[in-house]
């Protein structure tokens, strides 16, 4: 189509009112809000551990439940939206996310946290994909672009500023107002959606086309497939009851799952989509995307409380870095789409990442926050520069009917990586811990001269053998945390760099109509097929 043919249609096109962007403001506030408590505690774990209880991997249940919850809700929230209306939905979503943050926020014990992030990601996960459905309801195609960039920079910023944000607190205050925080910013939120939004009666017929058995299956799945990696390590695998049980109940729900992709109407996930070479392959990406993301979010804060005695504020502050190329990449982006071939742009992406993890592969007792900055501003460009073209590989690679269910698809598997990759983590720095202390003991014989010198030596400083000893195990287990870190860089740089050959299933983005940032062409379509 010309310019001449176009322009008249643009320029009697309505611009949107005050309403619909209180009601793009409300989306971009519940987006932000849901994915800055992903990682608020990331910084700020050590503390929240020692008061509740909690061991080091049991730890990790606290930022994997949230994201494993959030997996679940995100495919449902374009049905419950059909169900409820997109206010009432939203109004539902913001409340309940507030009461379960006041949970988090009191909690005093590890299953009572658990309760209250779990609910946390269930409310939370139905906050992020409906603020797209919001840009393409209340917004005209000419204005979308703007609100699609507000939600991209909320998204990609909130998981990097959540460790700041939550670093802040308790290092001035305490961790309980990371969670309080959601407090004030639920009620703007509410009267953001009251003027924004309009009105929708409950429509009861939607819960006749409910793919319950996907919808159980779902949760049965993936909530067993995550308890058997979180705890397999420390219940001896499948000699363990609870692991068999789990495993059971996993492979049940997924059999569930394929079974409502065959029988229902509308299935809650529809697969299928896996089966275009280009959509799978993205989702693979977005996968492992989603393993870096949340992956590092949590090691570093932690490398940084284990070696090197920083807090949560300080730790907050490095993994806030790989928020600051996102920012200053933003006006950029929609620019890059047009003369940027996308095969090109996702390898440079990948091998940006791959870079940025292989930076942090050689680390060292003597190691601070500082060897991670350039790493954290490598890993920052490379995500957004890979998140970006993905999106619009997605969007390319479906039709305008398809594009609700590629959407919660895509984002699930984002957030599966990144539950993936913390329960993964956890399994992975027991048995590499323990890997590694051998080896070192194995080195130290007890006959050797410099063994016995070193013994000596520190025995006369600390007081004692006894002391000297009790200071050698800990050197000891020091040097195998750091060594356990290395491998984990190691193994993200590996799983980058292995699905970087997906780039050939990729196609060349439409030049004729170019796709907008974080949102799908067909997104005019979509917003009236949903009113």
């Amino acid at each position: 189509m010309s310019d001449e043919t176009r322009s008249p249609a643009t320029a009697s096109e309505p611009k949107a009112d005050a309403s619909a962007w209180l009601a793009v403001a409300a989306g971009t506030l519940g987006a932000l809000m849901a994915t800055l408590d992903i990682s608020i505690v990331n910084s700020a774990l050590p503390t929240i551990q020692g008061e509740i209880g909690a061991s080091a991997t049991e730890g990790t249940w606290v930022a994997t439940s949230y994201l494993v919850a959030e997996i679940i809700v995100i495919p449902l929230s374009g049905w419950l939206e059909r169900l409820l209306g997109l206010r009432n939905f939203l109004l539902g979503a913001a409340i309940l996310f507030t009461g379960f943050s006041v949970v988090c926020g009191f909690s005093n014990s590890l299953g009572m946290m658990i309760v209250g992030r779990a609910g946390q990601g269930i409310t939370g996960g139905a906050l992020i994909p409906t603020a797209m459905s919001i840009i393409a309801v209340r917004l005209p195609p000419s204005q979308q672009p703007v609100g699609t960039a507000l939600f991209g920079a909320t998204a990609t910023i909130g998981p990097v500023l959540g460790p700041l944000v939550g670093g802040w607190l308790t290092e001035n205050y305490s961790w309980h107002y990371a969670y309080i925080l959601n407090v004030p910013n639920c009620g703007a939120l509410i009267a953001l959606l009251f003027f924004g939004l309009p009105y929708k009666a409950v429509d009861g017929t939607h819960l006749r086309e409910a793919d319950w058995l996907g919808i159980a299956g779902l949760a049965l799945g993936l909530g067993g497939l995550t308890v058997l990696l979180e705890e397999g390590q420390r219940a001896g695998w499948f000699d363990s009851g609870l692991i068999q049980g789990m495993a059971l109940m996993s492979f049940m729900g997924f059999g569930m799952l394929a079974a409502g992709q065959l029988t229902a109407v509308r299935p809650v996930i529809k697969l299928s989509l896996l089966a275009d070479r280009q959509f799978g392959s993205v989702a693979l990406m977005i996968v492992v995307l989603g393993m870096v993301i949340y992956g590092t979010s949590y090691v570093i804060p932690q490398f940084l409380a284990a070696i090197d005695d920083y807090n949560a504020l300080q730790s907050g502050a490095i993994v806030l870095l790989a928020g600051l190329p996102t920012l200053l990449m933003m006006r950029f982006l929609p620019a890059l789409i047009r003369t940027l071939d996308i095969r090109i742009a996702v390898t440079a992406a990948m091998i940006i990442l791959a870079a940025a993890s292989f930076l942090d592969s050689d680390l060292s007792v003597n190691s601070t926050g500082h060897n991670f900055v350039d790493s954290q501003l490598l890993r920052g460009l490379g995500q957004s520069l890979g998140m970006f073209f993905l999106n619009q590989a997605v969007v390319s690679s479906v039709t305008a009917e398809d594009a609700g269910d590629a959407a919660g698809l895509v984002n699930a598997m984002r957030n599966l990586g990144g539950s993936l990759a913390l329960a993964s983590l956890s399994v992975i720095q027991d048995q590499r811990v323990w890997y590694h202390s051998r080896r070192l003991e194995e080195t130290l014989n007890a006959n050797s001269p410099a063994v016995q010198d070193y013994i000596a030596g520190t025995a006369h400083m600390l007081g004692g053998q006894s002391a000297a000893l009790q200071n050698l195990g800990q050197q000891i287990q020091i040097q195998s945390l750091v060594f356990t870190y290395d491998d984990i860089f190691w193994l993200l740089t590996l799983v980058t760099i292995l699905v970087i050959p997906l780039i050939f299933f990729l196609r060349p983005l439409s030049q004729g109509r170019p796709a907008q940032a974080g949102r799908p062409p067909q997104a005019g379509r979509l917003a009236e097929a949903r009113q």
